[in-house]
Order: C-alpha cells, then sequence, then structure tokens
C-alpha cells in the first residue's frame, strides 16, 4: 500500500523547501520531493536560487568586488599593494563550498524538523496519488491529502543563439567560467545580466550587453534606473539598448553575433555569450494537461491570491505562479500555505515584496514608481537624499547613489521606497517594514536614526518631503 502524507510538496526550492518546513512544524505529515542533484548525482537542495542562481552570483559578486577594490580603492585607504592577482578557480572553490555548506543546511533543517525527503522528479496521477522517479528510473507511488507544487522556473533558450559547448551559456554556465573571457556578451540587461556582467567586468572582461528594449530597467523608478546607469557606463560596461539580436554563430570557439540598432546591422565578435533573457515556468512535466490543472499560455499556474489552483486540494507557489520570479516571494507563499493548509488565515501582501539588483552600487525597491503613480492619476510628494550628503558614505569612500521616497499627497502614506546606492539591499528593508506598518513620511521623519549611518539618507529623504531635510541647502522652514 502506497504511503500518505497530510502533504507533499513537489520542489525543494525556497517555495518548496519553506513550504515543507513549516508544514511538519504546524504538525502535518510532510513529504517534500525534489530532483536537482550535484556533480555527484547526490541530493542538492535549495532550487536555482541555492544551487545556480541567488547564493552563488552573489559569492562571485563579493569576491569580485574585493578585487576590484584591491585594483582601485586601497590606495585612496593608505593600504599598498603591489601585486594583486584573481585565482579564478579558487574564487569558484570558495562559490561552490558556500553552495555546499547551505544545501546540507537545508538537509539538517528537514531532519530537524521531521521532514521526510524523497529525491526525485513527480508528477500528479489521480485520485491524488503522485508517481516519483528517482535517477535510475524506479518510480514509487504516494499519496497526498494535499499537495503544494513548488518546481521553480529554468532559463529561457533562445534559437537564434543556441546554447554551444562552453561558448554560448545561460546564467548557469556564466557563473562557471574557469578563467575570465577577454570579451563578454550577455542578451538582456535585466538583473542577471546585469549581475553577471559586473562579476566579470571587474574580474577584467570586456563586457557588451545587448537589450532590445529601448528603456533601461523598466520595472525600476525611472529616476534610479538612469542614474545607475550612468554609473554602469562608467564603470566600463557597454549596455547597448534597442540592440535586436538575430544570430549567434561559433566559429573558431568564439561566438560571432549579428544584431540590428537605430544605426542598422552590426556583427561583434567575442569570446563568450550568455543568453540572460528571462525565464521561464517549470510546469511541464507534472501532469497538468491530463489532471485539468490550469495554465496560462506561457504555463504559468493559474491561481487565486491564497495559491489555490484549479484542482482540489493543490496548491502552487513560486515562480511557476503569478507575480516576480523573486526567492522572498516563493518562501512567504510557501509558509502562506502551510498556514492555510494546518486551518490559520495567512496571507501575503503582493503590494510590498522588495527587488534588489546586486551591482555596484545596488539598487532596491518596494512599492510603486514615480511613473506608475503619474500613470495612475495618483497625487504624490516626492523627498530625494544623495549619499553625497552622507557622513558615512564620505567616510566609507562611497558616495554614489540617492534614496528617494513617495508618499500619497493626501494622506502622507508611504507608496513608494527607491534606493541606489552602497547596502541598498538591505536597507530596503526599512522601506518594506515602513509600508507594512502603513507609515507616513511623518512618521520616519519623527524616527531617530543612529549617526553615522548610510540609513540616515532614507530619514532625510522622509524630511524632504515635506522640504525638510537637514542635510541639503534650501530646506523649507
Amino acid at each position: 500500500m502506497a504511503d500518505q502524507y497530510d502533504v507533499v510538496v513537489i520542489g525543494g526550492g525556497p517555495a518548496g523547501y519553506v513550504a515543507a518546513i513549516r508544514c511538519a512544524q504546524l504538525g502535518l505529515n510532510t513529504l517534500c520531493v525534489d530532483a536537482w542533484s550535484d556533480l555527484a548525482g547526490k541530493p542538492s537542495l535549495g532550487g536555482t536560487c541555492l544551487n545556480v542562481g541567488c547564493i552563488p552570483s552573489k559569492a562571485l559578486l563579493e569576491s569580485s568586488a574585493w578585487y576590484e577594490k584591491s585594483q582601485h580603492d586601497f590606495g585612496h585607504h593608505g593600504i599598498n599593494v603591489k601585486t594583486i592577482n584573481m585565482d579564478v578557480p579558487v574564487m569558484q572553490a570558495r562559490k561552490d563550498q558556500v553552495v555546499k555548506d547551505l544545501t546540507q543546511g537545508i538537509k539538517a533543517l528537514f531532519t530537524a524538523n521531521k521532514v521526510n525527503f524523497h529525491h526525485g522528479s513527480a508528477r500528479l496521477l489521480n485520485n491524488a496519488q503522485i508517481e516519483i522517479t528517482d535517477k535510475d528510473n524506479n518510480t514509487t507511488i504516494v499519496l497526498a491529502i494535499h499537495i503544494i507544487l513548488a518546481t521553480g522556473s529554468s532559463p529561457v533558450n533562445i534559437p537564434i543563439a543556441p546554447l554551444t559547448d562552453d561558448v554560448i551559456v545561460d546564467s548557469s554556465g556564466a557563473l562557471a567560467f574557469n578563467e575570465v573571457p577577454k570579451t563578454l556578451g550577455i542578451i538582456g540587461a535585466g538583473v542577471i545580466g546585469l549581475e553577471l556582467g559586473s562579476v566579470w567586468r571587474r574580474l577584467g572582461a570586456k563586457v557588451t550587453i545587448l537589450e532590445a528594449m529601448d528603456k533601461f530597467l523598466p520595472m525600476a523608478d525611472e529616476q534610479i534606473a538612469d542614474e545607475a546607469l550612468k554609473h554602469y557606463v562608467k564603470q566600463g560596461m557597454d549596455i547597448q539598448l534597442g540592440a535586436r539580436v538575430e544570430g549567434a554563430v561559433v566559429k573558431n570557439k568564439k561566438v560571432e553575433v549579428s544584431y540590428q540598432d537605430k544605426q542598422g546591422q552590426k556583427t561583434i565578435t567575442l569570446d563568450k555569450l550568455v543568453v540572460a533573457v528571462g525565464r521561464k515556468p517549470n510546469t511541464q512535466n507534472l501532469g497538468a494537461k491530463e489532471l485539468g490543472l490550469k495554465l496560462d499560455e506561457r504555463g504559468f499556474v493559474e491561481v487565486d491570491e491564497y495559491c489555490v489552483t484549479s484542482l482540489p486540494n493543490v496548491y502552487a507557489i513560486g515562480d511557476i505562479v503569478r507575480g516576480p520570479m523573486l526567492a522572498h516571494k516563493g518562501s512567504e507563499e510557501g509558509i502562506m500555505v502551510a498556514e492555510r493548509i494546518a486551518g490559520q488565515k495567512a496571507r501575503v501582501n503582493y503590494d510590498n515584496i522588495p527587488s534588489v539588483i546586486y551591482t555596484e552600487p545596488e539598487v532596491a525597491w518596494v512599492g510603486k514608481t514615480e511613473q506608475e503613480l503619474k500613470q495612475a492619476g495618483v497625487s504624490y510628494k516626492s523627498g530625494v537624499f544623495s549619499f553625497a550628503a552622507s557622513g558615512r558614505a564620505r567616510a566609507a569612500g562611497d558616495t554614489k547613489g540617492l534614496v528617494k521616497l513617495l508618499a500619497d499627497a493626501k494622506t502622507d502614506r508611504i507608496l513608494g521606497v527607491h534606493m541606489l546606492g552602497a547596502h541598498c539591499s538591505e536597507m530596503i528593508a526599512q522601506g518594506v517594514i515602513a509600508r507594512e506598518m502603513m507609515a507616513s513620511s511623518e512618521d520616519l521623519a519623527l524616527t531617530m536614526f543612529a549617526h553615522p549611518t548610510l540609513s540616515e539618507a532614507l530619514h532625510e529623504a522622509a524630511l524632504a518631503v515635506s522640504g525638510h531635510a537637514i542635510h541639503v541647502a534650501g530646506r523649507k522652514k
């Protein structure tokens, strides 16, 4: 007789493993099924985020940032170093160790919380049955009262630039280079393209980013995006907007890329090409069509605000449902679904999801952008403060960027917080908390911030909404 569980979670990424742990904490007999394997064929929990996404990319961004600082910034602090060399294999080994430590950490969390685990791929069958296939093609059938789908996403491949050996690669391949390419091309100036471009530019590659859209980072606040672009270009990244790639051919271990822009047809020859044009949901092998699980035209599972699907007692979370493909969004959905299965009344505030680009300077935001407010006809006030006027930023020697706060003109409720600068990935949480607590700009203006800190920039931006910023000229009385 097949084993039966209160909950079976399909997928062990940030959405799935968090959902499984929370279900187990709530006393539900829980099984998590995940197919990800390391190079040795062993289970490697954490999904794309931990294995070939968020975590390894941040490890490489950190290493490359240290290298660039040693090349250009140490001298300003009186630190004189004669020669600095980057050992790329050692850098990659450190990244791999970080990943291994964290995947093993999730395994330990499963054990501590009594989450059952099965290494393999899963497919939905009739009558609440799930077929699990392991790496040796052995199958097991389990029964579930509740099912949570959390199968994540994969990079989008495009026919005009087919992945080829180690020359044309996706984001996973770009995280595994064992030497710095002299010339690197990236198709797509989104979050992934900018972060990968930053890593290899810092290490010495000449980076060209080809972006089909005419507008840079359209999802971010225009003022922030424009300022960010200036810094990326100044650093040496060649970002070409309105550049539509038409083909990529590998010749003599190099790649020849043809593209069209406003000036006409162009060709560029590169050592490596990264395809970073987005991601697609992993829903193709779930058995959705056979069971009548509703998907939209792009393959996303259709769900309501509580992640309930068209099938009874089946939920879907993370990258396979609507909304931004962000690990923290998937995790919160996992917690919400687990608690609702247990009879609680949890929900996710989809209007308050922070976004971060881990470049240098970092870009972070939450809530509405200025262009969204204008388009919606919302009356608003804006407060801006530059890190150039921040004592802590001056002391650190990094004054790039600004903080921008948008508040409703009538109620003063905070509508959006937008940041560009050092450590903004950490600072944006203050904006998220303020919005979650339905704070006004006056609430932040009346809050005491430690001095000297970068966070004071948010305080000053809040003061600036009413024209009362202290550390800018021409403030109101």
